[in-house]
């Protein structure tokens, strides 16, 4: 199992249940990418980063608490912009290392103020915006 210590500074399972903080394959600074998505129609709203804490606090609460990696301390989505995230269900990805939140989200997501934090930026278009949606041309 990775290393549950690190830039936190909460105990490794704080208030988590055991047989769950058991389960956890973290980053080398104890945390786990967190992705939101909304739970009615699976749009990926964003990604936060959860200690055992943070997913504490999410699971008992019914609110997403994340773990902010630049300020150093928790925050509650809605707490300061009034876009919340109430939480519909919690699950692990099939290494343990990964979580989706599944959430009604109020408001934006991003703190852009975008619905989502993948809005701005499109890479590759799903092909309904006049982006090739196909697979790479061959060099044959």
């Amino acid at each position: 199992m990775t290393s549950t210590t690190g830039t936190t500074g909460a105990s490794p399972s704080g208030g988590l249940a055991p047989e769950i903080a058991a389960r956890l394959k973290r980053s080398a600074d104890g945390l786990l990418p967190a992705i939101a998505q909304q739970y009615d129609t699976g749009e990926v709203l964003m990604l936060g980063w959860m200690d055992d804490e943070a997913l504490h606090r999410t699971l008992t609460t019914g609110r997403c608490t994340y773990w902010s990696r630049s300020r150093r301390e928790y925050w509650v989505k809605g707490d300061t912009s009034g876009h919340f995230q109430w939480v519909k269900s919690v699950a692990l990805d099939c290494d343990a290392d990964t979580v989706l939140v599944k959430v009604d989200q109020v408001g934006a997501a991003c703190h852009t103020g975008d619905r989502t934090c993948f809005d701005a930026d499109v890479l590759l278009g799903d092909g309904g915006d006049g982006a090739d949606s196909g697979p790479p041309a061959s060099n044959q």
